[in-house]
């Protein structure tokens, strides 16, 4: 429940604060005093009403209103403006309901002399009041102005002493009075110490709080007889008195300078507080007037005069409220927006009162065309003062910069007039006090005659700064008033403290919105200036004060001290603390000034930049917090703080934001990142700044200089292709019926007209850059009819970005290629890896860069790697993205292969429009034949952008502010084609599609965007699985993320496709990964929110282009739209890089040390100078001569350029040898790859994570700890963790087992930790985004766990080995080893077992064994038999039917194998040939000497070991390999792991793993016997790979004898033999 004033709840609702704005949780509103719509604050309850009224109409949920007031004469009109229904909410209750009678009396002073009148007043008053008093009754007098309650007091005080009377008033004595004297002697008013002895008091609003509250306790207590107060009192505190006197009726009003007579409403309410219901039959009224005044109150006391709005006065700033907040976008919505407010119920009832002719009533009896002038006239003030943009002929209004900051900062309209006008770039100080002083906002503060005296010495004594206007003028008195607060000046007169009050808030306020409007204005001195100042007022401190001077726990004293000495926070942090302590006399005051300058925030930046084009330049700003944080002094939260660059000889601000640095960084002083580009010119500037100025601090700021010495530009770009004027080519170009019969089209466009002979005809690398839209993929089929044509027995490699291309690639080309020309098409990715038979008989193989780069990293022994002839790589620009580097290394790769194979690859890349297109061309060895660069303007159809910029710090209310323009683009540029909305998030999906539909509720036709029967959506509707999505299809609405099911997005898909929804909500992955263009495609807001660095940043430039790019759909339209939302400070880089190309830098720096030791370990690299030649191939290698400062090379020359790469490579390779990757030669010039390099380079993991591997494996590993091992991957570091995932995290936490640092849950790699035991514990995850990245963690799991195991295996550790092969088996079955084998099953739990357990078999005859309890899989396998009957003649009981079937489909695939051992070797006494020993794998005594198997010391055994497949003859055709996980997300192939171990030394001796076994299979181990004879026991585990409780163990026991001299000899020659060989 939240209790607030009028204007705070205005201030509030005119901003959409969050997603969830304030405003939408509110269910009731109570509006008390509702009859104040009289009053000068009338239009604030009007706004609120109004506003609320529409969002109720918007958004259909209800709010209910409740207006409470006192009698009201027209009380249905103010029902009617707060829709009322009049006969069963309004309730009305005249003067008969008083729950105490009141009488009242009516007394007029006839004469006319002033004084005799005031005097006669007094006489009469205290007449009254001793009359009432003698009864033993209260009174309350109230007068009109503060000064006149104290001169009351004293007049009715002297005139009681005078006629004896006194004792009548004087406080009865007692205990309580005793308390009471006391607390009033504390008091630090004067007059009210005074008043009290004799039984009077005053009160009114200049008085202190305490005061305040003291009085009207003393009085409700009846200590005092009789109070003395103001107006203010009847409307604020409930005190009721016996009896009420008004005392004169003329009230000051500071607006019109003069006097006025007092509100009926106000003798209303004061009469209201006469009679205290619990004791008094009755109470008294009496109002002293004028005997000319006396007639007037008589009638508005019996016939009330109806209350009228006073709106028209504020309409300006509250439209402007309106528009600033996106609700009021046009004439029509104002006029309708009107049409809400009491203006607008009294403009009918009464239209003379608001200058509306009867006439003109008569005409237009709704008043609307009243209602567009008043807009209009409005809308004209308005934009003349640039607080909106208003277009006449359109009648359309969008807000400005100046009129939101009026709106948040509740700032008047003529205010901001007077700021327009005085108001410029370069003010100082004193005159921005003085531009303040003159807001509008002050006027009703007046000078008064007794106050001069105190003003002038306030102004000698307190002000800094000039005072223009002096004390005679207001703006004068506000300046000084100001001017006292900074410097803490004290006042003696009330109303000049609480005058003092009233400037210091507002102005405030006020600074802090000239702050903005200079921000906005790019002003940097002026910004600068203004934070200060904001500060000053908040903290009450002269800018050159010292400091320190914002701790309260330093004494003043001792700060003086500091600001004579001069010793700044810089010098002072250089300082012991006892050196302090003896400069200030006071030495144990050291440690604690200390302790505050380094409370004091400070940071320090680090700014790199890199030029991207010559007119522009990204800045990379690293800042570094560096202070010490304390909760009392800075809050839990963060520290706030403005960073902008100005260029100081242009005085502009090129770039401006703000920047929170949060507790948690401040404390681990870790850096952060922000980045931005700036524009520079030619000729180049000295320098730039870049500012930190604290938000809160006085004294705290931070400078750091951007140097233009040494930067060099990049080079100029080549131009582009022109499109030539070409006659289109016929598809009979192709001459081949079989092709032309896959296109639907028959002539090729512009694009491909023109590279047709290229492509087609010659074998030469292509490089094609056209837009988006422009028919690549035919160019792409064109280049692979060639390889089919001409090279039919080689292979075409086509390699795409995205598994969701690849996908949509496949589905296509599975039809054209693969079905109508006969050609094996094959998909290789993360999710599916065919075998090698496959591979080997595919044409075109459909890829990811990745995964190609992992296979072809070991092409000498792949031979299909080497029959590849062309490579055609997708998108060829994410070159400059952060997977970038991949398709560098395979390009590079590609060229080396072919050049040692010495068969031509041809290389074709696609691209969007380049810049730098000339750089890639020579980069892929294209000569001038092969490059076409087309301007981003050749679209096949034409786009038209629109830009628009929205201000504002944080990302979700700026988010929601685009929802209503949002929804305008689809009105005005697309009402009834498709149209895409692109966000960066799922919750944003859902959040945009929740208030559009907001916005449709208030259309004529809400389903508008529905193009089909809504039963038949219904029906569509019943199979969706997502709750939002089934509200959004309704409306028309779709939303494509990867969160939700595979089953819902196709649906999706297919309903935009087909036009049945018109509106589709998606995610920004989509623009790459699905091809469906729209009419309009709208891109709101160009940041996400990066897990890794906890922020929001920007979508790369190609993401964007790539989003536009969707939209024009080539069939149907003749033009597509786009619509750009962005953060306003990034609208000019959008400008520019949406129409000129943006060039593609290398990013291979990053990486480099991986990609290195993946040819070092495929043995590319062997010494320090391949690995120079290796890097020359690379793009980085071109753009590093043509961009150097880019990369910070200093110059070009030929010596630099060496240096530069040798230091890269050393750092890389040192890197490397770190992680035991590598190992470099004696000579410093060699290298040579180490196992665990190969590890790394195999399994495409980054080197660190190897690294991590062998610091952390220990020979003894947990299951828990290898957990952990797995989780802290470096893998997994990009894992998002979004925003208050940490919450959500710690949550998930409390219901897993392994507990986790508390403090780290928004880590990554704690994520992924949760995320792995949710997945083994099967919890309910909190959001479906946690699905997905479950997902994505399982994906990387396996290989970073056979990595794992390879490390292990490599060590010869065999508990960790067979942990790890546990933990894989727990990742694909997702269940902890310690749980029952059994709820492997589908659809078993664990109140299931206790079927298993007590399951008896039906067994006839006499072979009925005993066992009956089933408490693993082999057991259940076993009692199965293969017939389903049995199985289900266990659980039926508790499952059915479909569920039953699920888990028997489960446990029949399940595979049963038959393990056979045998040892092969030589032994000396045994008969050529006859080199086998079989093993019995029988459990028996180890005393039964038959068991011991007599072997040789040290030497070569081999143990076979044949796997024997037991089929049970239920499944028909061919058996599948892949193994049956249910919980794992890819497919998965059934393997096994050989483990032969020796469990006494916890030693492994061999590892071996098998594949998929169909029926029989024999593998082999070889291993050394022991050189020491004696008696061994090895163990062979035979262990699945993807089941839990499959694995099975053998002992092997072995009697190791000394070997007869000649099989020594045998084996030494032999030995020396195969050295030979190997050498």
């Amino acid at each position: 429940m939240l209790v607030t004033t009028p204007e705070k709840w205005d201030v509030v609702t005119r901003k959409s604060v969050g997603d969830v704005a304030l405003s939408q949780i509110v269910k009731l509103l109570i509006l008390d005093e509702v009859h104040l719509l009289h009053e000068d604050r009338g239009p604030v309850l009007e706004s609120i009403v109004a506003r609320t009224l529409r969002q109720v109409e918007s958004t259909q949920s209800m709010i209910r209103i409740l207006g409470l007031s006192a009698t009201l004469p027209n009380y249905l009109d103010v029902a009617t403006f707060l829709h009322v229904n009049p006969y069963i909410g309004l309730f009305f209750f005249d003067g008969r309901f008083r729950p105490v009678p009141l009488g009242q009396t009516f007394l007029g002073i006839k004469c006319t002399n002033k004084m005799q009148q005031l005097n006669n007043m007094d006489e009469v008053c205290y007449e009254n009041v001793l009359k009432q008093v003698k009864a033993g009754h209260q009174v309350m007098v109230f007068v009109h102005a503060r000064n006149a309650t104290v001169r009351t007091a004293m007049s009715l005080i002297e005139r009681a002493k005078n006629c004896g009377h006194i004792p009548f008033f004087s406080p009865t004595q007692g205990h309580d009075y005793v308390l009471a004297e006391k607390q009033v002697q504390r008091s630090r008013n004067k007059q009210v110490r005074e008043l009290f002895p004799d039984g009077f008091s005053i009160h009114h609003a200049g008085m202190l709080r305490q005061d305040r509250n003291l009085v009207e306790n003393l009085f409700s207590n009846g200590h005092i007889k009789v109070l003395v107060c103001t107006a203010t009192l009847a409307w604020g505190v409930n005190l009721p008195a016996h009896a009420v006197i008004i005392k004169g009726t003329q009230i000051y009003a500071a607006k019109r300078g003069s006097f006025v007579d007092l509100g009926i409403l106000d003798v209303m309410q004061i009469f209201g507080r006469a009679g205290r219901p619990q004791f008094d039959k009755f109470g008294e009224g009496i109002i002293i007037t004028t005997h000319d005044k006396l007639s007037h109150y008589l009638t508005l006391l019996t016939q009330r005069n109806p209350i009228e709005s006073q709106f028209l006065e504020s309409l300006a700033d509250n439209l402007n409220a309106e528009i600033a907040l996106g609700t009021v976008t046009n004439v029509e919505e104002a006029v309708k927006w009107i049409s809400y407010t009491y203006l607008y119920v009294r403009m009918r009832a009464n239209p003379l009162a608001y200058g509306i002719s009867h006439k003109a009533y008569q005409i237009d009896p709704t008043l609307r065309k009243h209602r567009e002038q008043l807009v209009i006239e409005v809308g004209r003030k308005l934009d003349k003062a640039q607080m909106i943009r208003f277009e006449e002929r359109t009648g359309y209004f969008s807000s400005t910069d100046l009129g939101r900051t009026a709106s948040h900062y509740y700032i008047k309209y003529n205010t901001i007039e007077t700021f327009n006008e005085l108001f410029d770039a370069h003010k100082t100080e004193g005159d921005i006090f003085a531009i303040v002083s003159k807001a509008e906002e002050f006027d009703q503060i007046k000078v008064r005659e007794e106050e001069i005296e105190e003003l002038d010495a306030l102004l000698s004594n307190f002000c800094e700064l000039s005072t223009p206007g002096g004390v005679e003028n207001s703006y004068g008195k506000i300046n000084i008033l100001l001017q006292t607060y900074i410097s803490r000046g004290e006042m003696d007169s009330f109303s000049l403290i609480s005058d003092s009050a009233y400037v210091a808030q507002n102005a405030a306020r006020i600074v802090r919105a000239l702050f903005e409007i200079a921000l906005r204005k790019r002003w940097p001195a002026m910004t600068y200036r203004l934070l200060n100042l904001s500060k000053v007022i908040d903290k009450r401190l002269w800018g050159w004060a010292s400091p320190l001077r914002q701790f309260s726990v330093l004494p003043p004293h001792i700060l003086t001290r500091l600001e004579e000495k001069k010793l700044t926070v810089d010098k002072l942090k250089d300082m012991r603390k006892d050196e302090i302590g003896h400069i200030l006399h006071h030495v144990n005051i050291g440690l604690k000034v200390k302790q505050c300058v380094h409370q004091i925030p400070s940071v320090m930046m680090e700014a790199s930049i890199q030029p991207i084009t010559r007119t522009v330049l990204r800045v990379t700003l690293s800042i570094y917090p560096d202070f010490t944080w304390n909760d009392q002094v800075h809050g839990t939260v963060g520290e706030p703080w403005w960073i902008w660059v100005e260029d100081p000889t242009n005085d502009h601000i090129y770039h401006s934001e703000y920047f929170l640095a949060l507790k948690k960084q401040v404390i681990s002083k870790e850096a952060q990142l922000l980045v931005f580009t700036i524009p520079i010119f030619e000729p180049l500037p000295s320098q730039y700044y870049i500012r930190a100025v604290s938000d809160r601090w006085l004294g705290a700021e931070a400078v750091c200089i951007i140097n233009f010495q040494h930067l060099i530009l990049p080079e100029r770009h080549p131009p582009h292709t022109e499109l030539l004027d070409l006659q289109p080519l016929p598809i009979t170009a192709l001459g081949c019926k079989a092709y032309e019969a896959l296109y639907n089209f028959s002539h090729f466009n512009p694009v491909q007209t023109q590279i047709f002979h290229t492509l087609y005809h010659t074998d030469c690398n292509v490089l094609l850059g056209a837009p988006t839209g422009s028919g690549k993929t035919v160019a792409a089929e064109l280049a692979i009819f060639r390889v089919f044509n001409k090279y039919p027995t080689s292979k075409a490699v086509y390699i795409a970005p995205l598994k969701a291309l690849v996908r949509e690639r496949m589905d296509d080309w599975k039809v054209r290629i693969e079905e109508k020309l006969g050609k094996k098409v094959i998909e290789l990715t993360g999710d599916v890896t065919p075998d090698m038979k496959s591979i080997a008989k595919a044409d075109l193989i459909v890829t990811t860069p990745e995964k190609w780069d992992g296979v072809s990293r070991s092409w000498q022994n792949r031979s299909y790697v080497q029959q590849v002839t062309i490579l055609i790589i997708d998108e060829i620009h994410l070159l400059g993205e952060e997977r970038g580097p991949v398709l560098e290394v395979i390009v590079s790769r590609t060229n080396f292969i072919s050049s040692h194979t010495e068969k031509p690859v041809r290389i074709v890349g696609l691209s969007t429009a380049l810049a730098n297109a000339r750089d890639l061309a020579d980069w892929l060895n294209i000569k001038q034949m092969g490059l076409f660069n087309f301007r981003p303007s050749v679209r096949p159809v034409p786009l038209e952008v629109h830009i628009q910029g929205f201000p504002g710090q944080h990302y979700c209310p700026r988010m929601a502010s685009m929802n209503k323009p949002a929804f305008q683009a689809i009105r005005s540029h697309s009402p009834a084609k498709p149209v895409l909305i692109f966000v960066s998030s799922r919750r944003q999906t859902r959040l945009t599609a929740l208030e559009l539909i907001a916005f449709l509720a208030t259309e004529e036709d809400p389903k508008q965007w529905l193009n089909m029967d809504e039963r038949e959506m219904e029906n569509i509707i019943a199979t969706v699985r997502d709750s939002n999505l089934k509200l959004t299809l309704a409306f028309g609405i779709g939303m494509h993320h990867a969160g939700l099911h595979e089953r819902d997005r196709k649906t999706v898909e297919e309903l935009f496709v087909n036009c049945k929804v018109q509106v589709l909500i998606a995610t920004s992955t989509l623009a790459w990964g699905v091809n469906f263009p729209a009419h309009l495609v709208i891109i709101k807001g160009t940041e996400y929110y990066d897990g890794k660095t906890r922020r929001y940043v920007d979508f790369p430039i190609t993401d964007v282009l790539q989003m536009m790019g969707r939209a024009g759909r080539p069939q149907f339209d003749d033009q597509g739209k786009a619509v750009i939302l962005v953060h306003d400070i990034k609208k000019d880089f959008y400008k520019k890089f949406l129409y000129e190309p943006f060039p593609v830098e290398s990013s291979l720096l990053g990486v480099l040390s991986d990609h290195l030791n993946a040819e070092i370990a495929g043995g590319t690299i062997t010494s320090k100078q391949d690995a120079l030649d290796y890097i020359t191939w690379t793009y980085f290698f071109r753009r590093l001569i043509m961009n150097p400062s880019y990369y910070n090379l200093g110059d070009v020359s030929h010596d630099s350029v060496n240096k530069f790469l040798s230091h890269l490579i050393e750092k890389s390779l040192i890197e490397l040898e770190l992680s035991h990757c590598i190992e470099i030669g004696e000579d410093n010039r060699s290298i040579e790859p180490l196992t665990y390099g190969r590890i790394a380079s195999y399994y495409y993991l980054k080197h660190q994570t190897v690294k991590m591997f062998k610091d952390r494996l220990k020979p003894e590993c947990s299951t828990e700890e290898l957990l952990s091992i797995l989780s802290d991957a470096e893998e997994y570091t990009d894992l998002p963790v979004r925003h208050n995932e940490d919450h959500m995290n710690s949550e998930l936490a409390k219901c897993l087992p392994i507990e986790l640092n508390p403090h780290s849950f928004d880590s990554p790699h704690t994520k992924a930790h949760l995320l792995l035991q949710a997945h083994l514990s099967r919890a309910m995850l909190p959001c479906p985004d946690y699905d997905t990245d479950t997902k994505t963690v399982l994906d990387q799991a396996l290989r970073v766990c056979q990595a794992m195991l390879d490390v292990a295996a490599n060590q010869g550790w065999l508990v960790t080995v067979l942990n790890i092969t546990n933990l894989i088996q727990m990742v694909i079955q997702g269940r902890w080893l310690k749980d029952s084998s059994l709820l492997t099953l589908p659809n078993i739990e664990n109140h299931h077992l206790h079927l298993f357990k007590k399951w008896k078999p039906v067994m006839k005859g006499p072979h009925a064994r005993g066992r009956t309890s089933i408490d693993c899989l082999p057991e259940l396998i076993q009692a199965c038999g293969g017939k389903d009957h049995v199985f289900s003649s266990m659980v039926e009981s508790e499952l059915h039917a479909a569920k039953t079937k699920q888990a028997w489909n489960f446990l029949s695939h399940l595979p049963v194998i038959n393990v056979g051992i045998s040892v092969k070797g030589s032994w000396d006494d045994l008969v050529e040939g006859h080199n086998e020993l079989c093993v019995s794998t029988l459990t028996a005594d180890k005393r039964d000497d038959n068991k011991w198997i007599k072997l040789h010391a040290d030497q070569e055994y081999v143990l076979q070991v044949s796997l024997q497949r037991v089929h049970f003859g239920f499944h028909k055709g061919k058996p599948e390999s892949c193994a049956v996980t249910p919980r794992f997300p890819k497919s998965k192939d059934e393997g096994w792991f050989l483990i032969l171990g020796e469990v006494d030394k916890r030693e492994l001796i061999a590892l071996k793993r098998v594949g998929y076994i169909r029926n029989h299979h024999v593998a082999s181990l070889s291993f050394y016997t022991p050189e020491i004879p004696g008696r061994y026991i090895y163990t062979l585990y035979f262990m699945s790979d993807c089941y839990l409780g499959l694995d099975q163990q053998y002992d092997i026991y072995l009697n190791v004898t000394q070997a007869s001299l000649s099989a020594q000899v045998n084996t030494k020659v032999s030995d020396a033999l195969t050295d030979l060989a190997l050498k």
